[in-house]
Parts: C-alpha cells; structure tokens; sequence
C-alpha cells in the first residue's frame, strides 16, 4: 500500500489564496477596503524612507504615498501583514554591501518601530536581486522574499527566498486562472493562488472591476483558505517541520500550531502542535 501524504491547510482544505501589494499607496485603502468585504487577507510591502510627509492629504493625480499616520491607522486591525519593500526602493543589486544592508535590514527595524510588530517578509525592489541581495535578506531575519515573474501555477515554494506569484492582476489570464484553481481535481497536491500588483494601477489603469470581479469569485468561500504571505510560510514550514516515525504511523509535530494532513487513501488527520498524533495509510 502506497503512504503518499498531502499538505492540508488549516481546517483541511485544498486550496489557499494570497495577496501582495507594493508600495503603500493611497489607493491601499480602498483595496484593503474591497478584500475585507470578501473576506481575503494579503501582504502590504512598504518602504519606510518614502512615506509621506504628515499633513499631506489627497492624491493629487499622483498615487501618492501615505503617511505613516495614515498607515498606522490603516493596519490598524492588523489582519493584513506590514512587509519590508527597502527603505527607498532601491536596485539592491548595484548597492554596495553595506548600504544593501541599510536598506533591508534598516527598513525592517523601521517597519517594527513605526508598528510595533515583527516583520519577517520582504520584497524585492523591482523584482530584481543578486546572490549578496539574498544573503543580506536572510541575514535580516527575513524567512522570505518574493519577486515579481508570474508562475501562472499554484504550487508552493521550495526557496522561500525565490517566492514567485502565481500572476499579477493584469494578467489577461487571470480569470481563467481562477477557475483552474477552483475547479474539482484530481491532483492530490494543495493550490496556493498568490496575487501580486500595486493598488495605484488600479486607479491609473481605470479597472477597479477587475480586483472587485475576482474578490467577488474567490472570496469568502469554505474551501479555501485566506492568508497573508506570512501565514503561508509559517503553515507550510510547520508541515515540513513534521517528524514521521519509521512506519508512517505516528507524526510529531514540534510547532506549537495544528497542522493538518491527508493520506493517498483519502484520510484526513488533524495535527495539534507539541504532540504525536497516530495515523493510519
């Protein structure tokens, strides 16, 4: 008998969604307020050099970006994750290693006091990095750090340093995309659909309809779950984490979160973190 097992997300489900959005635009609070009407979590990367200065209001036709006391009130509920994006959003790669390391782990320590929570994502700045770039990242504290090259896939990452998306919300693709990630497979593997974009071309590209037709598609249903990027990494590094003994039939979970799991037979198992759990294949 075969002893294939599956990552399930919380609760057992098959599919999970994302979201990352760069730049901390003042467009941010009317995307924040449409995923919140659908129930979906995403990923604000922000770049603590840039803010606003305070008193500044309106756009002024500029997508401009907002205060910090903008931002504070913003996240304020704190559902959607505060991820690092540079300081100035710089092309790291033509930095000297010593001004890289200003900017990402500068930008972190920042992000942490402006907000007063960890921040442990990171984006890079145009997408673009080198292997120094990666290191000074992981070197940061960062666990991950995404870029920019659509996958127009659902798997999970293997170098969370690597972290592509699924697509950009521009994609022509998109809801076609959508439809494969909810339609009923076969596929035993979990989908993870991660949308990536900056909320100000929604407003410069006069298309609003498209984050409202695919929040309106996707959103609060009870098979998949919503995440930011962060939860992602933490579900699926506990999941990896997992201490199998040598017949596959007890499982020790070392996170202190539950993990869920599912046999090729089509068991499902619930994880509680800190214990050892018997399974049958």
């Amino acid at each position: 008998m075969r002893s294939d097992l599956y990552l399930r997300f919380p609760g057992g489900l098959k599919r999970a969604l994302t979201l990352s959005y760069d730049d901390g635009v003042i467009e941010d609070v009317r995307l924040i307020g449409i995923l919140r009407a659908h129930g979906i979590k995403g990923t604000f990367n922000l770049n603590s050099g840039l803010f606003s200065p305070e008193g500044t209001t309106g756009d002024n036709g500029k997508h401009r970006r907002l205060t910090l006391t903008e931002l504070k009130a913003l996240h304020a509920e704190g559902d959607m994750e505060i991820a690092s994006h540079g300081a100035t959003h710089p092309l790291l790669e033509t930095l000297p290693g010593s001004l890289a390391i200003r900017e990402i782990l500068g930008d972190r320590e920042k992000l942490e006091q402006d907000f007063g929570r960890i921040v442990r994502g990171f984006v890079y700045p145009y997408g673009s990095r080198n292997e120094e770039t990666a290191e000074i990242v992981k070197a940061s504290g960062l666990v991950y750090a995404r870029k920019t090259k659509s996958t127009q896939q659902f798997g999970l990452p293997e170098n969370w340093l690597e972290w592509q998306p699924t697509c950009h919300h521009k994609d022509p693709a998109l809801m076609e995309l959508v439809g494969k990630f909810l339609e009923d497979s076969r596929s035993l593997r979990p989908k993870l659909f991660y949308l990536w974009g900056h909320s100000y071309e929604y407003a410069q590209d006069n298309n609003w309809d498209v984050i409202e037709t695919f929040a309106g598609r996707i959103g609060r249903r009870d098979d998949v779950w919503y995440a930011t990027n962060i939860e992602i990494y933490d579900y699926v590094t506990a999941f990896r984490r997992l201490v199998y003994s040598a017949d596959g039939t007890k499982v020790y979970n070392p996170s202190a979160m539950t993990v869920w799991i599912e046999t090729l037979e089509g068991g499902m198992f619930e994880l509680p973190g800190g214990k050892t759990t018997e399974i049958r294949l």
